[in-house]
């Protein structure tokens, strides 16, 4: 999938899956915010 240049709006981005795919998205290139609450 090509993201670069793409933006995403990652929740519970702080561990886990949604940590692994916050970095994923932006080791392509993706512009990644990150929302995660403790």
């Amino acid at each position: 999938m090509n993201v670069n240049g793409k933006a995403a709006f990652i929740t519970g981005g702080g561990t886990g899956v949604g940590r692994a795919t916050a970095l994923a998205l932006a080791a392509q290139g993706c512009d990644v915010a990150v929302n995660y609450s403790r």
